[in-house]
């Protein structure tokens, strides 16, 4: 008996999802486990696995279908087997009931089924050239493009004689002129580019963002970094970056400025108990957020592990959808990148998000005198509907005072 295979429910607040693509072709074999497909949502793209062994009789809803929660997309049963129609799914009106039959029999890819129903063509008179005698749409187009020309040939050839002799206009005349090629590369606005650039938007039109800036004298944090280096020198593998140690003082900061770790929902402030730390991940394909809970109650070196952690799945596709919402506050750092300072944009419903630049020598006045100083700029972006410019500047003070200072990180 075939099992039906759903659109999967990740988190409370999901609805629906967004087939990317299949994985798998219709009718090939799958193993339990198997990577199936690929959905999005409002906030990561996952992979669908099998949830059983057999042949994937029918793909229910092609690629590009949002589909509720809880829905069948397809069915995976045994070879030869015939997959059931699912409840609510009505055959389509134009397509009588044996030859919707006969064209279920013949072997084709989600998408040539469905431009066959489009353009009305008979799955059962084409001739597949995918792999193993599969039906593509290039196969559909193919036979609908033949069946056009042979409907507009004249019955009786002799009889379009005349009509051509009291024609004056040479056969070039009437040729569509050949389109230029195109002088650039075409990148559809989908996937997860299309998702953050949803939210960007939605982040600017539903917020009012400001930036303040500061240059931070870290010439002092550069150094705790390179003795916690030193002090571990004879441990395989252990690391301390910049960004662990501005991770830590971000939390130790919000605690002193509460309403910097803040979100904006619809009834109202939540002044969060607890820092949820966001840390910008950079894809291959975009962007992610994966935050870590509770951030401000572990000591340096546990923060350190769990942000690397989220982190190095992030880049893998292995985080749940916990570890992807309920951020409080963000930090997007690109030190590695070479850039010094920029305006970073809200990842809502946060209040605020950290930019991080690049540490570089500078000429700076150091106890009166000029001398080569660890500079850094920071940058901070808030919701000025939540907060105003002076608590949001006491908490950027307070933090860059950390960095320059990191024994006041302990107090």
């Amino acid at each position: 008996m075939a099992l039906d295979v759903v659109m999967p429910k990740w988190g409370l607040t999901m609805k629906s999802g967004k087939i990317a693509r299949w994985l798998v072709e219709e009718g090939a074999a799958v193993k339990a486990g198997m990577p199936l497909l690929e959905v999005e949502t409002d906030k990561i793209t996952k992979v669908v696995e099998a949830p059983a062994d057999g042949v994937l009789l029918e793909i229910v809803e092609v690629a590009g279908t949002t589909v509720p929660v809880m829905e069948v997309i397809a069915r995976i049963g045994e070879a030869g087997e015939a997959a059931a129609s699912g409840e609510g799914k009505p055959a389509a009106a134009a397509e009588p009931a044996p030859a919707a039959a006969s064209a279920r029999e013949v072997r084709a890819m989600p998408a040539a089924r469905r431009l066959a129903r489009e353009l009305g063509v008979d799955l059962t008179l084409v001739k597949g050239t995918g792999r193993d005698g599969i039906v593509t749409e290039k196969d559909v187009a193919a036979q609908a493009e033949s069946a056009r020309v042979g409907a507009a040939a004249p019955a009786d050839s002799s009889a379009a004689a005349p009509a051509a002799k009291a024609s004056t206009a040479t056969p070039e005349a009437f040729a569509p002129e050949a389109a230029a090629p195109a002088d650039y590369d075409l990148v559809p606005m989908e996937g997860m580019r299309k998702i953050i650039a949803d939210n960007m938007r939605a982040s600017l039109l539903n917020a009012a963002q400001l930036t303040i800036f500061v240059e931070c004298d870290v010439t002092d944090m550069v150094a705790m970094r390179e003795q916690a280096l030193a002090r571990h020198a004879g441990e395989e593998g252990y690391r301390l970056s910049y960004n662990d140690i501005i991770a830590y003082a971000v939390c130790r900061a919000l605690r002193l400025h509460p309403i910097m770790n803040s979100t904006l929902l619809e009834d109202g402030i939540h002044v969060h108990h607890h820092v949820n730390l966001g840390v910008a991940v950079s894809l291959d394909n975009g962007l992610i957020v994966p935050n870590v809970k509770m951030a401000d109650t572990y000591s340096l070196e546990e923060l350190k592990k769990r942000v690397r952690d989220v982190s190095a799945r992030a880049r893998k596709g292995g985080l749940s959808m916990d570890e992807i919402s309920g951020g409080t506050f963000t930090i997007s750092n690109v030190s590695m990148l070479g850039v010094d300072g920029f305006t970073p944009v809200l990842n809502p419903p946060e209040t605020a998000i950290l930019g991080v630049g690049r540490v570089q020598d500078k000429p700076a006045v150091y106890q009166g005198s000029i001398c080569a100083r660890k500079l850094m700029t920071l940058s901070l972006t808030f919701n000025h509907m939540v907060t105003d410019g002076g608590p949001a500047m006491n908490f950027m003070r307070c933090l860059a005072d950390m960095l320059e200072k990191p024994v006041l990180m302990l107090a």
